[in-house]
């Protein structure tokens, strides 16, 4: 009886901490409050490309610290905002959803990084 209690006990905290991880508080952007190149990136990735940092651009973005909503790997596809003044590709990026079609282009579902993955918005358009 007091193993069943445990292994009991054990479930719910399992699911609660299952339930936790999947619900990442994102904070959002409006499109018009994004600097231009990440305007133009965002447009870049709507027409398909083309892309100025081919390979990265468009290369599967793993999710592994988790602060995106958990999702299949090879759902998300990250690519470069430039930064002015950088001669690198800089810490901007715009990740991508691949939607429900596997299409980024039409999925609506865009994260702003400012900051190289430490924090993402949600994309408003």
């Amino acid at each position: 009886m007091a193993l069943l209690a445990l292994l009991a006990v054990l479930g719910l905290l399992g699911a609660s901490t299952a339930t936790a991880r999947e619900s990442v508080p994102l904070n959002s952007v409006a499109l018009a409050e994004l600097p231009a190149e990440a305007r133009q990136t965002l447009q870049l990735i709507k027409q398909g490309g083309p892309f100025p940092y081919v390979p990265k651009d468009g290369s599967v973005f793993g999710n592994f610290e988790k602060r995106l909503p958990l999702q299949p790997r090879a759902y998300y596809r990250e690519y470069t905002v430039p930064t002015p003044g950088r001669r690198d590709r800089g810490p901007r990026r715009i990740v991508a959803g691949a939607g429900s079609g596997g299409d980024v282009a039409t999925s609506g579902e865009y994260y702003y990084t400012g900051d190289h993955y430490r924090s993402f918005r949600r994309i408003r358009e």
